[in-house]
């Protein structure tokens, strides 16, 4: 894609993100780019908003969600970036990839929710500063003291893990995750007192509900791993876009573990619509991943946020 000598970049590769920034962006998008749509699919527990971005007018409509996890916030500037590429390609006339962004624009209605946690992101990137939440997150935490406080937090503020949230397998996942001793609020892997239970799982749930989305991706870190399978659901072509989406980006394509194969998003999406569903696992390391990995997380799944309109 050729370098506009105006053109400076809105999305940030190089800081911690927060709630605010997300919605900074956001915003500043909508501002360069007129023709994106923009709004919030809910709120979080501490009443943040949750912001989604819409690009596209065509009647084929995709979803791809990103921080479902605190401490895998880099999944956001992922999301961010790739919708700031496809507005500028569109914008001015240019390819994206190897698709003309017109064309695109004119089939696919793409929409992106770059944080689905907000306040789980803000408190493992120290920006959370309202005192009695952050006085329950510690307390939350002090039962689980095999947990880095606050590096190894992916739950949302209340101690929910916002993906073992969904109606699809959420007793067997209930079942695993207190027999791994997670039976109480905690930093991760706590299923909640039952499903939907949580305002961000809630607003992801009621927004696919209210859409015809064809495909879905759901943003995580890490494990360079695509996982596209749901019990013995199998979705027409499903098991093709995710040999596709292995070739372009690198990953390996794998069925998801039984410990951790039930009530996700990903899941429920393919249990209720029996559609194309993905959870993408990016970069390797330890969570957070560091943000000097950022420039190969986002070559290496360019070919898979573009390949999902490709493909449907």
């Amino acid at each position: 894609m050729p370098e506009l000598k105006d053109y400076f970049s809105i999305v940030p590769e190089n800081v911690a993100y927060s709630s605010a920034l997300n919605r900074s962006i956001v915003e500043e998008l909508k501002r360069r780019y007129p023709f994106l749509v923009t709004g919030t699919i809910g709120n979080s527990v501490m009443g943040r908003e949750i912001p989604y971005i819409s690009i596209g007018t065509g009647k084929k409509q995709l979803f791809y969600s990103a921080a479902y996890h605190a401490n895998e916030w880099i999944t956001t500037p992922v999301l961010l970036k790739f919708v700031e590429d496809y507005a500028r390609a569109y914008a001015n006339d240019l390819s994206l990839g190897e698709a003309q962004a017109e064309r695109l624009f004119e089939e696919y209605q793409l929409f992106v929710v770059p944080m689905v946690n907000p306040d789980g992101v803000d408190l493992v990137n120290g920006m959370l500063e309202v005192e009695g939440y952050l006085k329950q997150a510690r307390q939350i935490a002090a039962d689980y003291p095999q947990i880095p406080f606050p590096q190894g937090w992916k739950a949302n503020i209340n101690g929910v893990d916002l993906n073992l949230q969904f109606p699809a397998g959420w007793e067997k996942a209930r079942e695993i995750k207190f027999a791994q001793g997670y039976t109480t609020p905690a930093p991760r892997d706590y299923v909640g007192s039952a499903p939907l239970t949580e305002p961000e799982s809630i607003a992801v749930y009621e927004f696919t509900r209210v859409h015809d989305f064809l495909l879905i991706l759901a943003y995580h870190t890490q494990g360079e791993t695509i996982y596209w399978k749901y019990a013995d659901y199998n979705p027409e072509k499903s098991y093709e876009i995710a040999q596709y989406f292995g070739r372009v980006s690198g990953y390996t394509v794998e069925e998801t573990p039984a410990e951790s194969g039930n009530a996700g998003y990903k899941d429920w999406f393919i249990q209720e619509y029996n559609r194309p569903g993905y959870t993408i696992e990016v970069g390797k390391g330890v969570n957070p991943l560091p943000l000097s990995q950022f420039p190969q997380i986002y070559r290496d799944n360019f070919g898979i946020l573009l390949g999902g309109m490709l493909n449907i």
